[in-house]
């Protein structure tokens, strides 16, 4: 029986991996997909976070640690999961970390930093997936860019250039795995209230103001509304779509 909120298609038995899926963005897709059947493994380095996600999500919630920026223990976490499921039908590549400095600043150690979690550890877990994708002959899979691939922010050099690499790789993705049935789009959230956020706007407010300005519907987005567009992405109700990013942002990215 299908979950009620469901979208058509199948989505309610399918499993999914989340990255960062203790918290914020990776927490509300997490939440989504519960919600709908979907047996979904969380990712993350905070033990914490991830024992709260799961008594918040309940038993269609797996959480499992592991640091992604440590690229030699992806094989055997991807290989983990397959096992324990058999099955891995959807990916969110959704864990990040972001650096505000000046570009002058900003060291060759601090611009690899944020490269290797945003951009090489997203390839190596999509890569290992993909292995278990292709035998199924299906999977979706779905990456987080940003605003930051959109236009141009000031003061994080880094995680723009690794955000607009991922817009780049999903499509790339999106044309090589298309005939072995593999679908690739990202979301590219646009102001959304999360804790991150909340604290760099506040600290700023010429910036705060700035974001209100061109964002025609006038105000911040709420994490909810990135799982429900993920939810989308991931079900059957979008397996015409592939090779799409997707803003979600009140219009931010065309507002003058």
């Amino acid at each position: 029986m299908s979950t009620r909120n469901s979208p058509p298609g199948r989505i309610e038995g399918k499993v999914a991996i989340v990255t960062g899926g203790g918290s914020g963005i990776g927490l509300a897709i997490a939440e989504k997909f519960t919600q709908a059947g979907i047996e979904t493994v969380i990712v993350g380095r905070d033990e914490k976070k991830l024992s709260q996600a799961k008594e918040k999500l309940g038993k269609k919630c797996h959480p499992i640690i592991c640091d992604l920026s440590n690229l030699s223990t992806i094989p055997s976490f991807v290989c983990d999961v397959t096992r324990q499921f058999g099955q891995i039908d959807i990916l969110v590549n959704n864990a990040g970390i972001n650096m505000k400095k000046i570009i002058e600043e900003v060291t060759d150690e601090d611009f690899q930093k944020v490269i290797t979690t945003n951009l090489t550890a997203v390839f190596v877990v999509s890569r290992e997936v993909v292995k278990q994708m292709v035998k199924q002959g299906s999977g979706s899979i779905i990456n987080i860019s940003s605003m930051a691939a959109q236009y141009g922010l000031p003061k994080v050099i880094a995680y723009s250039a690794s955000k607009t690499a991922i817009d780049g790789m999903t499509r790339a993705m999106a044309v090589e795995l298309g005939p072995k049935g593999i679908r690739v789009n990202a979301i590219a959230p646009g102001f959304i209230i999360t804790d991150m956020t909340d604290k760099a706007l506040n600290s700023d407010p010429e910036r705060k103001a700035k974001v209100f300005n061109r964002t025609p519907m006038g105000h911040m987005g709420q994490t909810s509304d990135i799982g429900d567009a993920a939810l989308f992405l991931a079900s059957d109700a979008a397996k015409y779509i592939t090779g799409v990013v997707l803003p979600v942002d009140g219009g931010n990215s065309i507002g003058f």
